[in-house]
């Protein structure tokens, strides 16, 4: 993940999807614990080589409004590292190079990681 780079990670409830996010700051150097930002909606972590990794956390929000009141504009388009759970609820928002990855839980309970082209 280079400086600037914003991930949208989509999934169900029990995907995988926070320690998608545990496995990235783990690569990027951070050794600090990385919970769900569930109830605060937005957690950062410094990245020992430079910048902040934002991790943010849409489920519990419903309206469109919520999501701009957030003011994620700062951490969408500057240079920290920004991953977004339930990021399908601001596609809008996003900057038009944004990742994305969709993981689907199978029946026999594995994983299925794609990366599809952003939905516009």
């Amino acid at each position: 993940m280079q400086p600037g780079a914003v991930l949208s990670v989509q999934g169900p409830l029990g995907a995988g999807k926070t320690t998608l996010v545990k496995g990235i700051a783990r690569g990027l150097g951070i050794e600090e614990e990385i919970t769900s930002p569930s109830f605060t909606l937005i957690s950062a972590y410094p990245i020992p080589a430079g910048g902040i990794l934002y991790h943010i956390d849409l489920y519990r929000i419903q309206k469109a409004q919520e999501i701009e009141d957030l003011g994620l504009e700062e951490t969408l388009f500057g240079r920290d590292i920004s991953i977004i759970e339930w990021g399908e609820k601001a596609v809008s928002l996003l900057p038009e190079n944004h990742l994305r990855i969709l993981i689907r839980l199978e029946a026999d309970g594995s994983r299925l990681i794609s990366a599809p082209e952003p939905a516009r």
